[in-house]
């Protein structure tokens, strides 16, 4: 009888797995990628904080990056890449204005990537050099944010950094093995982590003003697209540490822990809501966060990092959660606008990062489709 149990349960297993990709179709996943990344390019945001070289885009750029690499190696189309090169140029490859500001560096990640790909030193110089003084001259200052007091923003004080910061530090040491990078990267990161991560909930506060903050339900404060950002930032992290490097040990254990506790938290709709803890207060569905989360739990997958029968049901739904927020002329809706907690959302809202987060895991449900 115990035999047959297990027998059952394996059968089970392995039909949830076999079913759960199946529904994947490559074609469907590249054309509406296609769709979304091109009214993109047609319509670009102009707005405040939309500047070339903001984090913004940076997101955006992250996602074309991945969405440019699968063009050219399926079709042999390198227009994705074009764009990101005449970006690149018409800015000189510079990075942002404030010296110690993750949001000001994070456009320096595409930058890196497009080096390795053309091996111009232009492309990396400016971002290498602004990474080295900001390690040699360390911020001095608390991880308790403050809008007041500007100096407060020169360390990783607010859970987004997480993405827009510490990518940069990796991928410049796994280029040039250098381990001041690596050295600068883990102090930094373990420090916001002591302070934002809720070692009970497993998830990471937004900054230290949310600490006492509860939900209308008595929950506290957990924002997705700020989780959604940590996953992100830990998946560009992984996928250039080297396998055989210590501490890439807390970052791979971090990751498997953040993904499979927002995992449980998917809501019915298979989005993941404004408020992690609270989706009720926010039911408008928000694909920035459910984008990101999606990527990573993707990716976890695709590495075998995250248990295939538990987390492809997750991803799926989340997958058809994200492609039913598309218009037919391939925006890209229901993105909460630049902000820093929980707020509402409508479908007619959209923005660069959600459409870079939408691309990013579009590319690994692509990847997972080919398997």
């Amino acid at each position: 009888m115990k035999r047959l149990f297990f027998f059952t349960l394996f059968f089970l297993i392995t039909v949830m797995q076999v079913t759960a990709q199946t529904d994947f179709d490559k074609t469907t996943i590249k054309s509406i990628m296609k769709q979304v990344a091109d009214w993109q390019i047609a319509n670009p945001n102009k707005g405040a904080e939309h500047d070339d070289l903001d984090w913004t885009h940076a997101a955006l750029y992250m996602g074309m990056l991945d969405w440019a690499e699968l063009t050219e190696k399926e079709d042999g189309d390198d227009s994705y890449y074009q764009w990101l090169m005449r970006i690149g140029r018409r800015n000189h490859f510079q990075v942002g204005k404030w010296m110690y500001h993750a949001d000001f560096i994070a456009v320096g990640q595409p930058f890196i990537d497009l080096y390795v790909k053309y091996g111009n030193k232009k492309m990396i110089a400016p971002v290498m050099a602004r990474a080295n003084w900001v390690v040699e001259n360390p911020a001095e200052t608390t991880l308790e944010l403050d809008y007041g007091k500007l100096e407060t923003l020169d360390r990783w004080s607010w859970c987004d950094a997480l993405f827009m910061a510490p990518p940069v530090y990796a991928k410049l040491y796994a280029l040039t093995k250098n381990r001041k990078y690596l050295d600068f990267l883990n102090k930094e990161y373990k420090a916001t982590y002591e302070y934002l991560y809720d070692k009970d909930e497993h998830l990471f506060y937004r900054d230290r003003r949310f600490f006492a903050k509860r939900e209308a339900n008595g929950k506290k404060v957990f924002w997705g697209r700020g989780n959604g950002w940590v996953l992100g930032g830990l998946v560009e992290i992984l996928q250039v540490l080297p396998q055989d490097e210590s501490s890439r040990t807390f970052y791979q254990d971090l990751f498997v822990t953040l993904a499979t506790r927002v995992a449980g938290l998917q809501s019915e709709d298979g989005y993941w809501h404004a408020s992690l803890l609270d989706p009720a207060s926010y039911p408008s569905p928000e694909t920035s966060a459910t984008g990101f989360i999606v990527y990573a739990l993707a990716y976890g997958v695709n590495e075998g990092l995250l248990d295939k029968a538990a987390f492809i049901p997750v991803i799926e739904k989340g997958w058809k959660a994200l492609v039913d927020a598309v218009e037919p002329d391939g925006k890209l809706g229901y993105v909460q606008p630049i902000g820093a907690d929980p707020r509402k959302v409508t479908r007619d809202m959209t923005e660069v990062y959600g459409v870079g987060a939408f691309l990013l895991s579009g590319c690994q449900i692509y990847k997972m489709a080919g398997k």
